[in-house]
């Protein structure tokens, strides 16, 4: 039996975006995407789960210090989306519609890259109450 643990940070942001792609005409974004096509943008106040999976460390007790996690997530993310427009405010969306999934698989990506690579890691990203998406699956 092994001592992997999973442990759970919640974070919360909010962030505006417009759905667009800017290769399609009005009427098909309008038709795709709906309201949240409106040229004035929308938007959302996320609530943000990143779960870290490893072996409890014999010396601390801790799978990983979750004060650490909160502060990478801070930097990281929460200074970088919280209170933006997506679209206008952050270079991740440049080139990329931030549906929530891609905000979601950009999330993994920038905390990949902060964590150490004995974790595993997952982001879910709650749009709304009952809108989430969980990356990777």
């Amino acid at each position: 039996m092994n001592n992997k643990v999973a442990v759970y940070r919640k974070e919360h942001f909010n962030a505006a975006h417009r759905l667009f792609n800017p290769s399609w005409d009005e009427a098909t974004n309008f038709a795709v995407f709906g309201k949240c096509a409106n040229p004035n943008y929308h938007g959302h106040n996320y609530d943000l789960v990143i779960k870290v999976t490893g072996e409890v460390d014999a010396g601390s007790g801790y799978v990983m210090d979750l004060k650490e996690l909160s502060d990478l997530v801070k930097e990281y993310v929460l200074d970088e989306f919280d209170h933006k427009n997506l679209n206008l405010d952050s270079a991740y969306f440049k080139d990329l519609i931030p549906t929530a999934e891609n905000i979601c698989i950009v999330i993994y990506k920038i905390l990949r890259g902060k964590i150490d690579g004995k974790f595993d890691i997952q982001v879910r990203l709650y749009e709304t109450e009952r809108n989430f998406v969980e990356y990777p699956v």
